[in-house]
């Protein structure tokens, strides 16, 4: 298994960057994560690449919107090459923009590959990153990430794995399905019902009801390289951030 990484837009809250690069190289981080809001602006990336430098971390994978990966392509390639970007995942799709039939998921995911070609051709690896929506079994009994892989079968995919709990499907019987399609895994955790409210529900690594032992080890079956922490509201950052590194090097 390579290093532990961080989704960075669980720290959006917490400001400044290089205070949260600094606390992740702290507590045992080795890779982030990005988002969309911390490259926004294509032509200082330089100082990006300066804060994970100093903190001792390495960008392997990022988040880019859609809209991004098909309009700013040399802009996006030159961003990954001086951050030394591996990979890159489209993160959403907004609800209204959200296909409702089979057939509608299918071209999203042939989108998404004919947009993602000029980063292949690159030699970065691409994929989708999934909320819950996708798992929402339409009309015709067809699930919406299936649909996604099937349109764009050079796509790998980034599992987040509590979302997939949240949508009501099964991750194990997605990572047997696809193991050989998964590049990347969000580790993120779902509290107990009625728990951590102001968190949204979510939890540290290990303190909630996500049985990430047997994931993990499910997990090692796959092509899957970078484990990427991720809570979505935490209420202390750093407390999430070590409690979950500490907890995931143990399984």
């Amino acid at each position: 298994m390579t290093d532990f990484s961080y989704q960075l837009y669980s720290s959006r809250n917490y400001p400044p960057l290089s205070s949260t690069l600094q606390m992740l190289g702290a507590v045992g981080y080795k890779q982030v994560e990005g988002y969309g809001a911390l490259y926004a602006d294509l032509d200082d990336i330089d100082t990006l690449k300066a804060d994970l430098d100093a903190a001792g971390l390495h960008m392997a994978s990022g988040h880019v919107g859609l809209q991004s990966i098909e309009n700013n392509v040399e802009a996006n390639l030159a961003m990954a090459k001086t951050l030394g970007m591996e990979a890159i995942y489209c993160p959403h799709l907004a609800a209204e923009d959200r296909p409702t039939t089979a057939d509608g998921w299918r071209e999203f995911g042939a989108r998404l590959q004919t947009a993602f070609q000029p980063y292949i051709d690159a030699g970065l690896t691409v994929g989708w990153h999934n909320h819950d929506f996708e798992f929402v079994t339409l009309e015709d009994g067809s699930i919406p990430m299936d649909l996604i892989l099937e349109g764009g079968p050079d796509l790998t995919w980034e599992a987040d794995i509590a979302w997939i709990v949240r949508g009501g499907g099964d991750p194990f019987a997605y990572i047997k399905k696809f193991s050989d399609r998964i590049s990347a895994v969000h580790i993120k955790d779902i509290a107990p019902a009625g728990e951590n409210v102001d968190e949204d529900g979510w939890a540290d690594v290990g303190e909630g009801t996500v049985d990430w032992q047997g994931l993990m080890d499910a997990l090692k079956g796959t092509s899957a390289k970078y484990y990427v922490m991720e809570h979505d509201n935490p209420n202390d950052a750093t407390r999430f951030a070590k409690t979950s590194i500490d907890a995931a090097k143990k399984y």
